[in-house]
């Protein structure tokens, strides 16, 4: 068996109304100054959080999409003159991975662009908090943050136990006003980071059993909450398996979806669930030859007999939930994929975990069996 670190918040706070914790939380740890950076429909829930706190405190709104280095720089300033001891993240993935970078930046002589890769980050001195209201990156627990390099197009990461909130509240309370298509998509990427993890080249049975608990969270739930938003035991269901799939990145992370999916969201600017929504059943499909009793073991999750049949149960999934099935659907064409494909290849850090090895070749194939014969 393989060696594995896992590293995770120290505190997970998880269940209804957990959110309530959070200022007695931050009066116990002395801070005194507070950034909140939270997405433009929570500044309600961040200003009632302000109000109760023993401390100065700003409150930035993100007013974007997936963040780019440029709108990070902008936000670092900001976050650099108020000279915060904790920062608290309150949104999606897009929220939380840049409230991530803030805190490990604010006081930093590093900037942003010489921490991209692995174990570049020196080190943290402020307070970092994370509260999701989605269900799908799965940031709240993960050594990982993701921006956009718009001069080159890449989606490019920073990965560190630096980056490990101290704390984070996953409150499905948070979620229920969350609209029908985001819940989907954001569930499509949580199932792909347990799937991607299961069938890693560098899987562990520590991490197969966040995974597979993750899968079958997901199955069962996805569709309900889709459905019926207001669901609080299927918000809880899919918080708990997007956790699960936070908690497979840091040991053993991504695979080929991932990869595959960064040029769509850097260069197409496609959400990031919706790309790894689409890709992951044909990227399955590759995969199979390479790893088949851990396929037979997903299916099972998903109520089906046979590896190919889950796969089948995963696109049905998907589209019971108004997802697109091919790229050409979204506005990609037959003239994109060798641009796609080249970004792809780009993407090692990924590509060695895929259980079996991607080619351009592999990336083109993959990509031509998901638009139609448009130029």
């Amino acid at each position: 068996m393989n060696g594995i670190i896992l590293y995770q918040p120290q505190k997970i706070a998880f269940g209804t109304q957990v959110v309530l914790q959070l200022p007695d939380d931050c009066r116990q740890a002395g801070y005194r100054r507070i950034l909140l950076l939270a997405a433009l429909p929570l500044l309600d829930t961040a200003n009632r959080l302000a109000a109760s706190f023993d401390a100065e405190t700003q409150i930035i709104e993100y007013r974007f999409g997936e963040p780019t280095v440029d709108y990070f720089d902008g936000l670092l300033n900001i976050a650099g003159e108020f000279q915060p001891d904790c920062v608290i993240g309150i949104g999606g993935g897009s929220v939380l991975d840049t409230a991530k970078l803030l805190a490990a930046l604010c006081d930093s002589r590093q900037n942003v662009r010489e921490i991209f890769g692995k174990n570049f980050l020196k080190g943290r001195n402020c307070g970092l908090i994370c509260i999701p209201t989605t269900s799908g990156t799965g940031s709240e627990v993960s050594p990982n943050a993701i921006l956009l390099d718009e001069s080159s197009m890449e989606k490019k990461g920073v990965i560190s136990p630096y980056l490990i909130p101290d704390v984070c509240y996953i409150d499905p309370d948070l979620m229920v006003g969350l609209p029908a298509r985001i819940t989907a998509e954001t569930a499509m990427d949580a199932l792909s980071h347990c799937i991607e993890a299961y069938t890693n080249k560098y899987s562990h049975p520590v991490i197969d059993n966040y995974a597979l608990a993750g899968i079958r969270l997901i199955a069962d739930n996805l569709e309900i909450a889709y459905h019926d938003g207001q669901n609080i035991d299927a918000r809880a269901a899919l918080a708990l398996g997007s956790m699960y799939g936070g908690l497979c990145l840091g040991p053993v992370n991504t695979a080929a979806v991932h990869a595959l999916s960064y040029g769509l969201g850097g260069k197409y600017h496609i959400s990031h669930g919706l790309a790894n929504a689409i890709l992951l059943p044909e990227v399955m499909k590759f995969n199979l030859p390479a790893s088949p009793d851990k396929y037979r073991e997903i299916a099972l999750a998903f109520g089906a007999a046979s590896a190919g049949e889950g796969i089948e149960k995963i696109k049905a999934l998907s589209a019971a939930c108004g997802i697109p099935q091919k790229l050409s659907e979204i506005g990609i064409s037959r003239s994109d994929v060798e641009t796609l494909a080249d970004l792809a290849m780009k993407v090692t850090r990924l590509l060695v975990n895929n259980p079996r090895e991607v080619t351009k070749e592999d990336a083109i194939d993959i990509f031509m069996k998901l638009v139609v014969n448009n130029s």
